[in-house]
């Protein structure tokens, strides 16, 4: 099974949220989320098979985080049981860090959470939601304008109006220019 992500490089919060799009969800089934971890290599730990209680586990912090940033972005105060949802998760898998060598020359600290591969991922989940609420940017995180879209991105450049701008953008030049010529056909 193939699954297209149609926007891939945000940040790891945003790319998560984006897993529900205008056509449904994405990670709704293991072979959808086995494919986005996929996409996201090197950003989450290994996880290994997935299975249903890591899909459930995902969705649910994705439902939750959506809640939070929604209102975060609003200005409002977030919904208590979606905070509720995400401490619980983080609290499931606490973190811990060990020291490595680090083949560079140096002591590392890197984090590790032991718990089960759904739990674990849930929390390294919530920690990226974590990231994107406490980062100064979280006000410009911004809903594609796309007709249709439901897809969030974090603009490089203020004047970013679309996720992504040969699809949507496109889409949107497309509509203008048939708008400004349907009558001159006719005459």
């Amino acid at each position: 099974m193939t699954v297209d992500f149609p926007l891939i490089g945000e940040p790891l919060a945003l790319d998560l949220l984006n897993t529900r799009t205008a056509v449904g969800d994405l990670i709704a089934d293991p072979a959808g989320l086995s494919a986005w971890l996929a996409v996201q290599e090197g950003r989450l730990g290994p996880v290994g098979e997935v299975g249903a209680a890591e899909v459930a586990a995902v969705c649910g912090v994705r439902e939750a985080a959506r809640a939070v940033v929604g209102a975060v972005r609003s200005g409002e105060r977030p919904p208590a049981d979606a905070l509720g949802v995400l401490n619980g998760a983080l609290a499931a898998a606490p973190a811990h860090r060990e020291l490595a060598w680090e083949a560079g020359g140096g002591v590392v600290a890197v984090p590790r959470r032991a718990a089960p591969p759904a739990r674990r991922l849930a929390a390294e989940l919530v920690d990226a939601v974590v990231d994107l609420l406490t980062d100064p940017r979280v006000g410009s995180v911004r809903a594609c304008e796309g007709e249709g879209c439901v897809l969030l991105f974090l603009p490089a450049h203020p004047r970013r109006r679309w996720c992504v701008a040969s699809v949507c953008g496109n889409r949107a030049r497309v509509a203008r220019y048939y708008a400004r010529h349907k009558g001159e056909g006719a005459a």
